[in-house]
């Protein structure tokens, strides 16, 4: 497996001074965040908001944090977003060896889905885990791990045991028996559009010819008094 490249980015030392400054700086287009791990003290930071953007949607795990004039590999630890923009609004680095393996948790990918005789059967297919853990070397943790359903039948059930990892990647802390996804039959009148339709022809038919015939009621309303 090929291995994926770092991202640079540049950040500057700050000096926590409660919540006020936080404010202002991301006020001023920079995200406060900490730098942890190394055996070495946290390290309080901030970055412009648009390169941290570009540098988590980026390609690859590891970012090069350029930092007091030093650069640390490091890996995300964790973020928090503004509860309605998203948007990061801090974010945990944790220093890593690039020749040490590390676990990262990434999504898992379905693919050949549409292929599926199960699915082409009327079937459908169920996704049931998302996102498993693994372990790998910091610059060949894969963006995903994916997963070829396209030979599924109705009623079949994938476990994370069928899964394969690339090369250099293992799969942790699950057990064998997770399961992956379900392949089931559609339920009962979602497909049956004839049924449904025939019905509505019925009760449209029904309706006509009573509402053509006026009630008593009518007739009275339309004679003139005396």
């Amino acid at each position: 497996m090929a291995k994926t490249s770092a991202t640079k980015l540049d950040a500057r030392v700050r000096t926590p001074a409660g919540s006020r400054a936080t404010r202002r700086l991301r006020r001023e287009g920079r995200i406060p965040g900490v730098l942890y791990g190394g055996g070495a003290d946290p390290i309080p930071f901030d970055v412009d908001a648009r390169e941290l953007r570009i540098a988590l949607a980026a390609r690859g795990a590891v970012l090069d944090l350029a930092l007091d004039g030093e650069t640390n590999s490091a890996v995300v630890k964790a973020t928090d977003h503004h509860p309605v923009r998203g948007e990061t609004t801090h974010i945990d680095l944790v220093r890593v060896n690039l020749n040490e393996a590390i676990q990262a948790v990434v999504t898992l990918e379905l693919t050949g889905v549409d292929e599926a005789p199960g699915v082409v059967g009327g079937g459908v297919i169920e996704q049931v885990t998302r996102e498993i853990t693994i372990e790998a070397l910091p610059n060949e943790i894969p963006e995903s791990i994916v997963h070829d359903v396209s030979t599924m039948e109705m009623n079949d059930t994938v476990y994370l045991s069928a899964v394969s990892a690339p090369a250099g990647v293992t799969l942790v802390d699950a057990p064998e028996d997770t399961v992956v996804a379900t392949l089931t039959p559609p339920k009962l009148g979602e497909s049956d559009g004839d049924g449904i339709e025939t019905e509505t022809e019925v009760v449209g038919q029904a309706a006509t010819p009573a509402a053509a015939e006026p009630s008593a009621d009518a007739e009275s309303a339309g004679t003139p008094s005396e």
